[in-house]
């Protein structure tokens, strides 16, 4: 039980540590953008018709703080944002980003997390099935789906399905809300209606996602099936699911469980594109805007912090959970 905590403890460290670093390239990359932030909102202003100097660019700069170095810049954005859950404004925008976001980011992650879980739930049994199984037709229609599922872009399945219900139906089901719950505040009403229509995005972020795990599975398992450990155990008498499960099966999703947060970071990346084609007013949404077309790397920043921190600590859970299912897993980090 020591053993377990201090491997916690040192992984809690290092995950703050990652978080660190990558809010040090996050912000490092706001300011590689050309032109201050001054610059380009004052840029934007003149656009709309105003005369801007070179003083009203100081002025600006300083009132937001552009002028002090850009580690104590970059130690008060972060300090911010890890005490206090504060990101600061929009560049261009100029609203606070936290109402920005609202409650955004939370469906999108509640979407890419819905379609992950989707998605294991599919291909860990099919795929410890297909590894298993010597029926040549059900291992060829599994393959088959499985690369199917790789080669159709998710955007392409999403205009198919887009198309097949506006002809079918007459509703292209786009959105994660109808027009009378779209402002509305949250209520179980609107939780529902949410329901109603978040399963499609669910859907077509889990289905690339299914067929690359489903492949995965079964590499693993047949790499574990065919290892003398198994061997042994099958000659001791063990035999059919009790052999699967025991022995291959629990060697093989160790690295499964492990990928979670690759796996997440994967289907977050497919998310702006589904967002766009299903019009989602979603984070996915708001990353793509802030980065194609309004240049707001501070919007842009801390959805890439927000997202990079919910990875962090998702493969700071599997790596405990993984801890207390296999000795081996901390012993490989305490030296023990």
């Amino acid at each position: 039980m020591a053993q377990l905590v201090q491997f916690a403890i040192v992984r809690a460290f290092m995950a703050l540590f990652t978080l660190l670093a990558v809010s040090l390239i996050v912000f490092t990359l706001m300011e590689l953008v050309p032109g201050s932030c001054a610059e380009r909102y004052l840029a934007f202003k003149n656009t709309q018709g105003a005369q801007i100097t070179i003083d009203d660019i100081k002025a600006e700069e300083r009132r937001l703080g552009l002028d002090r170095p850009f580690l104590v810049r970059w130690g008060s954005w972060v300090a911010n944002v890890m005490f206090r859950g504060e990101f600061g404004d929009s560049c261009i925008l100029r609203l606070n980003i936290n109402q920005l976001l609202g409650d955004k980011f939370i469906i999108s992650l509640i979407i890419c997390l819905t379609s992950l879980l989707l998605a294991y739930l599919i291909a860990i049994p099919v795929g410890i099935i297909a590894a298993s199984s010597n029926n040549a037709w059900l291992n060829g229609s599994l393959r088959f789906l499985s690369y199917l599922g790789l080669a159709m872009p998710n955007f392409l399945l999403a205009l198919m399905i887009m198309l097949f219900s506006t002809v079918v139906f007459g509703d292209s089901l786009t959105g994660l809300f109808s027009k009378e719950y779209r402002d509305a505040d949250w209520s179980m009403d609107k939780v529902l209606d949410f329901l109603s229509r978040a399963w499609l995005p669910v859907f077509i972020l889990g289905w690339s996602a299914t067929a690359f795990a489903l492949q995965t599975v079964r590499a693993l398992m047949l790499d574990e099936i065919g290892k003398l450990y198994v061997t042994a155990a099958s000659a001791r008498g063990i035999v059919g699911r009790k052999l699967l499960w025991r022995y291959p099966a629990r060697h093989a999703l160790g690295p499964i469980i492990n990928s979670l947060g690759f796996d997440l970071n994967r289907i977050f990346n497919e998310l702006p594109i589904v967002a766009l084609i299903l019009t989602l007013t979603e984070s996915g949404a708001l990353l793509l805007e802030s980065l194609a077309r309004s240049n707001d790397q501070q919007l842009a920043g801390a959805i890439i912090f927000l997202l990079t921190a919910s990875i962090v600590c998702l493969n700071f859970l599997t790596d405990v959970g993984l801890a207390v299912l296999d000795p081996r897993v901390r012993r490989s980090v305490m030296g023990g």
